[in-house]
């Protein structure tokens, strides 16, 4: 699915079943890591990682 280590939303979206919206969302909320470059978001593996493992209930 994910060859680097950074994603797009659409592959974010897919990595956590959650829709673009969602994803959209969370990014206003600031509740994601995220880096934006040239003006498209962008996510890190190991960080998305290490965010889910924080919020494993």
């Amino acid at each position: 699915m994910v060859k680097s280590n950074l994603m797009t939303i659409d592959d974010l979206a897919d990595y956590l079943k959650v829709t673009r919206r969602t994803i959209y969302d969370w990014l206003k909320r600031n509740k994601i890591p995220a880096l934006k470059l040239v003006g498209q978001w962008r996510f890190k593996k190991d960080k998305i990682d290490a965010w889910l493992e924080g919020h494993a209930q």
